[in-house]
């Protein structure tokens, strides 16, 4: 690593909140029925969360919630029917929002929510949907704790000079590069970075941002995973996702990633106190907010998912403050 580089001061400490123990998530529903009434796909970020909720929940001793994990086999089956046998599995907000709308599109009832750890209230072309809150996350930024130069405490506008491949205001010096990274195209991680960064991914995917990567060893980035960073990259990455992978709640993919401070604030548990925070939701047809299920499990804060506040914050989440609401729907 050059000299110039090795100017960089490292900044403070990570402060990092240690769940305890817990066992493994499953992956995609277990257990009897084994096809659920409401069957969901599409964030990798609230699959762990969304199954222990679909492992835990019962409406009559039954199991109501069948959440299908982001990635594993190329299909799943969601429901009894043929057309349900086969439906390629959707990765990431973007393609379980897609497949929700092309399912009600067909009305071949496979699918009846998505999840989601971003806000798009576009229209849909279609039916209109509803984003349910029901979980707050914090996200910051990923780096190596090895032998990074990387400081461990930046301020927003910093990262987005960084997001803008401008790393010079980090006193990097012009010979230094920092390689930022984003999860796939199609993440709620990927958008609402984004969003914080003050870039469109339109000119991300155009190459208007030459320092931006959204691959690793040629292959797509996976939301929440820090082995694909190297001493020079810097990602996105959900609090509680890291916080749930330390604790061995799920599945441990951080490598020697450790999480940043933002603006002298600590990444922790505690979300609502970081600067940079999220909802996270539960996308279901706005023609079925009042109608059961979909009501008694989503809707209004003594839903059975916003009253199951020990499996919200077993997964690193906090409660969203207004969990359960039914305020935003997509454009006519």
């Amino acid at each position: 690593m050059n000299q110039k580089a090795k100017k960089i001061a490292v900044i403070g400490a990570v402060g990092l909140f240690v769940l305890g123990a817990a066992g493994a998530a499953q992956a995609d529903p277990s257990g009897s029925p084994q096809y659920r009434q409401l069957a969901g796909v599409g964030s990798d970020t609230t699959t762990p969360v969304m199954n222990a909720l679909s492992n835990d929940l019962t409406i009559n001793g039954t199991k109501v919630l069948g959440s299908y994990d982001a990635t594993g086999s190329a299909t799943i089956a969601t429901q009894s029917a043929a057309a349900c046998q086969a439906i390629a599995r959707p990765n990431g907000s973007t393609a379980g929002r897609t497949a929700l709308l092309a399912s009600l599109a067909a009305k071949d009832g496979c699918l009846q929510f998505s999840r989601s750890s971003s806000l798009n209230l576009a229209s849909t072309g279609g039916a209109q949907l509803t984003y349910v809150p029901f979980a707050l996350d914090g996200v910051t930024y990923a780096i190596t704790g090895t032998d990074t130069t990387i400081p461990r405490n930046l301020d927003l506008a910093t990262l987005q000079s960084i997001y803008t491949c401008n790393p010079t205001v980090v006193g990097s010096g012009p010979n230094y590069a920092i390689t930022a990274m984003l999860p796939q195209a199609g993440s709620g991680t990927r958008s609402f970075w984004e969003g914080k960064m003050g870039i469109a991914d339109a000119d991300v995917v155009a190459g208007k941002y030459p320092c931006i990567t959204d691959k690793s060893n040629g292959q797509p980035i996976e939301e929440q995973d820090g082995r694909v960073l190297t001493d020079t990259s810097i990602i996105p990455f959900s609090i509680a996702s890291y916080d749930a992978e330390e604790s061995q709640t799920i599945q441990d993919v951080r490598g020697s990633a450790v999480l940043g401070a933002i603006g002298g604030v600590a990444a922790q548990q505690i979300n609502s106190a970081f600067p940079v925070t999220r909802e996270v939701y539960n996308v279901i047809p706005t023609a079925d907010t009042s109608t059961a299920p979909w009501s008694t499990t989503f809707v209004s804060n003594q839903s059975l998912v916003c009253t199951d506040v020990s499996t919200i914050t077993k997964y690193g989440f906090s409660v969203a403050p207004d969990c359960g609401s039914t305020t935003n729907v997509t454009a006519p």
